[in-house]
C-alpha cells in the first residue's frame, strides 16, 4: 500500500490537487520548450494519453518515492482513473515515458529558469550508484550493455555493483544545478571536470573522492575553488 508523507503536500490540500497542479505546469512548459520533432512526431495523435499526461505521471511517481513502476501504475489506475480517463496500458506508458526522457529533462531546465532561484557561487558535488540489476545477475544482464554499463564500487556499502553512476552538482539551498549519468567505473573527479566547463569563481564542496594534486591544479586554472 502506498503512503504519502505530509511533507509531499504540505502546501496542497490533497494529492489529487498536486497531480493537477503538476500537470498544469508540465503542459505549459511542454508547449514552450519541447521541440516540434518531438511534439509532432509520427503517430503522436493516435496515442491514448498526451505526452504531458505521461510526464506528469512519471514525475508524480518519482516524488512519492515508489520504486516499482507497476505498483505506481496500479495505484493510479485504482485511485485516479477519473483524472486520466484514457489511461494507456502499463507497457505503453513505460515505452513512452522512456522515449520522453530527454523532453522531461528539457522541462526540468525550463522549470529551473522559471522560478527565482537564489544566485550562489557555493555548490556541493557528490555521486551515487545507480545499479541496473542485482550483482549476482550482472553477468546475464544484456539490457544495458550497449549503454555503457559496467562495474563500480559503492562507497557507502563498500560493495561492487553493476550499472551506472549519477554525478550531481547542487546549490547549498538544495537546487540541482546539473547532473550527468556515467558508467559505474568513471572516477568522480572526471564528473566535476564536466560540470565546471564555462564556469568561473565557484566554490565547490566535495568529499575525499575529489582530492588529488592534479585535480586541484586543474580547478585553480579554471578559476574554481575546490574544497574537499
Amino acid at each position: 500500500m502506498l503512503k504519502f508523507q505530509d511533507n509531499y503536500t504540505i502546501l496542497i490540500a490533497t494529492f489529487e490537487d498536486f497531480i493537477l497542479i503538476v500537470y498544469t505546469i508540465v503542459d505549459d512548459l511542454y508547449q514552450q520548450a519541447v521541440p516540434v520533432f518531438v511534439s509532432q512526431r509520427r503517430n503522436v495523435d493516435t496515442g491514448k494519453m498526451s505526452d504531458s499526461e505521461i510526464i506528469t505521471l512519471s514525475i508524480c511517481g518519482e516524488l512519492t518515492g515508489t520504486d516499482s513502476e507497476k505498483t505506481w501504475y496500479s495505484f493510479v489506475k485504482s485511485n485516479y482513473r477519473h483524472l486520466f480517463p484514457r489511461l494507456c496500458s502499463r507497457t505503453r506508458f513505460n515505452r513512452t515515458r522512456r522515449a520522453l526522457l530527454q523532453a522531461t529533462e528539457l522541462l526540468r531546465q525550463q522549470l529551473v529558469q522559471s522560478f527565482p532561484i537564489p544566485i550562489s557561487r557555493y555548490f556541493v558535488i557528490d555521486s551515487f550508484p545507480l545499479p541496473v540489476c542485482k550483482f549476482g545477475r550482472a553477468c546475464y544482464c544484456r539490457s544495458f550493455r550497449t549503454e555503457g554499463t559496467n562495474y563500480g564500487k559503492g562507497p557507502s556499502k563498500k560493495e561492487t555493483y553493476f550499472g551506472f553512476k549519477v554525478h550531481a552538482l547542487i546549490t547549498l539551498e538544495g537546487y540541482i544545478s546539473a547532473f550527468e549519468i556515467t558508467p559505474a567505473s568513471v572516477d568522480d573527479r572526471e564528473g566535476i571536470r564536466d560540470f565546471v566547463e564555462n564556469h568561473l569563481n565557484l566554490v565547490i564542496l566535495g568529499d575525499k573522492r575529489y582530492t588529488g594534486e592534479a585535480l586541484s591544479t586543474d580547478m585553480q586554472n579554471k578559476g574554481i575553488c575546490l574544497m574537499s
